[in-house]
């Protein structure tokens, strides 16, 4: 069977296994397709977070889906510093809210954290081990500033750098990002309902078959 005849018989069998699989494809479809136009638009990946604490509240909430952009797309970027200056507001206050990865670390969740300023390597606390330019970045509801606090297995936090940064918050959209946080219920809910679908399609065609043989009986006598 070449391609052709392969692709011709996933789109026109009546199979159960073969209709399910097709709609399986359609989704994939569908989610690469939202995936590619997301990255297309925002320039980043990941394009959306999932706000999953309250470190921003009330600006953002748990639950937030929020579209992150490469830096300085859709308008200068601006800490709140220089927000501060200019006028400039982004969710409810001065300067810009980053998405950035501690420390560099691939293995944690990136922050999603106001950027207060940015400052030179002589600038920061001796503290650090390794003393560099980067931004101080804060939670709107933290008392204190990310830098110097302790984060799991990454260690104290540093100044972020700016190959650290994935990107700028850019909009937010309540409640959605509840979907993301569950995913996997999310997908298996899907997926039963799928097969549940196309179960119930085949049980009724197979139901059709007798009355449509009987009906052309009839038509002959």
């Amino acid at each position: 069977m070449d391609a052709g005849t392969a692709l011709h018989e996933l789109r026109t069998s009546s199979h159960p296994g073969v209709a399910l699989l097709r709609d399986v494809l359609w989704v994939v479809g569908v989610v690469g397709g939202i995936a590619l136009a997301l990255f297309l638009i925002a320039g980043t990946w990941p394009a959306v977070v999932t706000i999953e604490s309250e470190s921003m509240v009330p600006n953002m909430n748990v639950g937030d889906l929020v579209l992150v952009v490469q830096k300085d797309r859709y308008g200068e970027f601006q800490t709140w510093v220089e927000g501060s200056q200019s006028g400039y507001v982004s969710f409810g206050d001065y300067g810009d809210v980053i998405v950035y990865r501690p420390n560099g670390a691939t293995h944690v969740h990136p922050i999603i954290h106001r950027a207060i300023v940015r400052v030179d390597a002589d600038e920061v606390d001796p503290f650090f081990e390794n003393p560099h330019a980067g931004y101080i970045t804060k939670g709107d509801n933290n008392p204190v500033i990310d830098q110097g606090t302790y984060y799991g297995s990454v260690g104290v936090i540093e100044p972020v750098r700016e190959e650290w940064i994935v990107g700028k918050a850019l909009i937010s959209v309540p409640l959605i990002g509840y979907l993301p946080l569950n995913i996997v219920p999310v997908a298996v809910f899907v997926i039963i309902v799928i097969i549940v679908h196309e179960l119930f399609i085949s049980r009724r065609q197979d139901e059709e078959k007798p009355e449509e043989g009987q009906r052309s009986r009839q038509r002959k006598k």
